[in-house]
């Protein structure tokens, strides 16, 4: 029985001729790789049967998936039943000026809601594409694989309801998520000319905060890549509750404009090259994003963190935090805490400058030491790509970002916002006890 399904399986791909002069019925045995040898046919050599597949997966044409299958998944939730929802729209065009390709799928869950854009039909809801390339940049041509109706987009199980079934649909050898809305980096609650998020519904008036956003990916399983396109969400607290199951965090530490992402710029290089790896992918997404807005002489922040590189920042975070602490240096930190490069949210300030002034002023040789490992291990392990470009106006004037150094974190003036506590990089980090330190008198 074993020779003759062999000889099936051969006789599929080798002439009658060959196959005939092939003997199976030696009663010595045979090398059958040396019978089909003295055929004097030039054949694909036989390979072993996978060690993770069964022998009839290997002779009936099983194989991984990763070789017939896609490379990419690029999962986006687009949340746009809020204010950005035009926004959404010119992404989503910008979207199909690539399209999926034989390697790449772009798979999109897109909410509207009434009152802000009426194009393309002005429909309502919640629908899932499969994005296609076509040459309309003013109405969406993709397929609706499904539409769900009304759904709310600012309860965080949504994220992963959409992931998991992309995934299930359209499986791929690595896997990016796009988070698309709203942002407001950890905190739960809104600031002055910014929408609470990430991801703001207004129709149900959610949002999913940092430990939802933290729940839902954990429910997601691996990501390679994680992209926010929305504001502020390059945090510590942030990127600490996300960190376990994705390998690139791709965020900005300041606000982004209303476009966000050029998603042409980056989609096209990755369907030119689909078998770029996950950080060759996050570097062509700040890559793109950060060519638009220079090009437009628009400030911007945009970087990669390696998540696997977190856990020794928060080591080193804690050693330079107790160094600061024991040296009583509180009068210094009060100093560059007002000085250190700020966004939007003028309490989030960005790390590696934050350390800098203090270690640059402080007379302590531990501080110094301290510091100069911390900003060492963020430049040069945590932060592995990092732009950044200064603006001729924003919000409050000049745009200037020279001491953005891709990672930023919470450093209020006066006191703690509440859900602070809730947060794991509460419990794991001594962030907050230098927080109620350098406030006290």
């Amino acid at each position: 029985m074993l020779k003759k399904l062999i000889m099936a399986a051969i006789a599929v791909t080798m002439p009658v001729s060959a196959y005939a002069e092939i003997n199976f019925d030696n009663p010595g045995g045979n090398n059958l790789a040396e019978e089909i040898n003295n055929t004097g046919l030039a054949l694909p050599a036989l390979e072993a049967a996978p060690a993770d597949k069964g022998f009839w997966s290997w002779i009936f044409g099983g194989g991984s998936s990763a070789s017939k299958g896609k490379e990419w998944t690029i999962m986006v939730f687009l949340n746009a039943k809020n204010d950005l929802e035009r926004f959404g729209m010119y992404d989503i065009n910008e979207m199909e000026m690539i399209g999926s390709s034989a390697k790449v799928n772009i798979v999109v869950q897109l909410g509207r809601i009434e009152g802000y854009d009426s194009t393309d039909g002005d429909w309502k809801g919640v629908r899932r594409y499969l994005i296609k390339k076509d040459n309309d940049t003013k109405k969406i041509s993709s397929p609706v694989v499904e539409d769900l109706g009304e759904v709310d987009m600012g309860d965080w199980n949504s994220v992963p309801a959409f992931t998991n079934w992309a995934k299930a649909k359209y499986p791929a050898s690595k896997y990016m998520l796009i988070m698309w809305n709203h942002g407001s980096g950890w905190e739960k609650n809104a600031r002055a000319r910014l929408a609470k998020g990430i991801s703001y519904d207004e129709q149900s008036g959610n949002h999913i905060n940092t430990p939802q956003l933290g729940a839902a990916l954990a429910q997601v399983g691996k990501l390679d890549v994680y992209g926010a396109d929305a504001c502020l969400m390059q945090m510590a607290e942030v990127a600490y509750e996300i960190k376990d199951n994705i390998t690139y965090i791709v965020s900005s530490e300041e606000t982004e404009p209303g476009d966000g992402y050029t998603y042409n710029d980056f989609l096209k290089p990755v369907v030119a090259k689909p078998t770029m790896g996950a950080e060759e992918l996050a570097r062509t997404a700040v890559n793109a994003y950060s060519d638009h807005y220079a090009k437009l002489k628009q400030g911007y922040t945009q970087s990669v963190v390696k998540s696997a590189a977190i856990p020794r920042f928060t080591a080193l975070t804690n050693d330079w935090v107790k160094a600061v602490m024991a040296a009583g240096d509180k009068a210094i930190v009060k100093t560059a805490r007002s000085s250190a490069q700020s966004f939007a949210i003028s309490d989030n300030k960005d790390l590696y400058h934050f350390v800098k002034l203090v270690s640059d002023a402080s007379s302590n040789a531990a501080v110094k030491t301290r510091g100069a490992a911390l900003m060492n291990y963020i430049s040069g392990s945590l932060v592995v790509h990092n732009r950044h470009g200064n603006g001729q106006g924003g919000w409050y004037g000049p745009e200037e970002y020279d001491n953005a150094f891709g990672i930023a974190v919470y450093a209020p003036g006066y006191s703690m916002d509440a859900g602070y506590e809730n947060l794991k990089w509460f419990a794991a980090a001594q962030w907050d006890e230098f927080i109620n330190w350098y406030m006290a008198q």
